[in-house]
């Protein structure tokens, strides 16, 4: 499997992205060499679309499937790839508070300790629905990790669609997030232009 070895933080200067969107509350005190330099059309497009694929932690071949199976759906295609990216399980459970960073939320995923509906699901892509729920198996509520990553992850702020009950670390999906719900800096637009070339 190809994994991104690039600093996040390095990464998030190039893309001029928050890496408090990313679950990281490190600042980065250089500044981009590339600031003040003008961006072609091209060029903002290609941005917007790295900056989604690096904050939801998706290659590009499957996010090109993601912006297909986005575009046979009825709707908005922009808003359809957003929502469908924000259900990915990693993402879901990151957004729970059940782990600091989608990085962490991506491995304990991959790692077996979460469970769909009381089923095991190791799948970081796995899409979820409404009405879904999602916890942590009852193994892993005990260890230290957890405790520790529920101590960082306390003040955050849980998502409208998704309800949460951490002392239990289980989270229901009230409803498929809509795009005023997802609070990423991307813009989707953009990203459609560059693929409907």
């Amino acid at each position: 499997m190809a994994v991104n070895r690039v600093p996040v933080l390095k990464r998030c200067r190039s893309l001029g992205l928050d890496p408090v969107f990313l679950g990281y509350d490190k600042k980065s005190n250089r500044t981009n060499a590339r600031a003040g330099k003008k961006v072609s059309e091209y060029g903002l497009q290609l941005r917007e679309k790295q900056k989604a694929k690096f904050i939801y932690g998706v290659l590009e071949k499957p996010f090109r499937n993601y912006y297909e199976k986005a575009d046979r759906m009825k709707g908005m295609t922009g808003e359809n790839l957003m929502t469908m990216l924000e259900s990915r399980l990693d993402n879901v459970v990151f957004r729970m508070g059940f782990a600091r960073t989608r990085r962490e939320a991506r491995q304990i995923v991959d790692h077996k300790h979460v469970l769909v509906n009381g089923k095991q699901v190791n799948i970081p892509s796995y899409l979820v629905k409404a009405g879904d729920v999602i916890e942590i198996r009852e193994k892993s509520k005990s260890l230290q990790r957890y405790k520790d990553i529920l101590e960082v992850t306390a003040g955050r702020l849980v998502p409208e669609w998704i309800d949460v009950d951490q002392e239990a670390f289980k989270g229901t999906v009230k409803n498929l997030p809509t795009r005023e719900m997802i609070d990423v800096p991307v813009n989707e637009m953009l990203i459609v232009e560059l693929y409907s070339k």
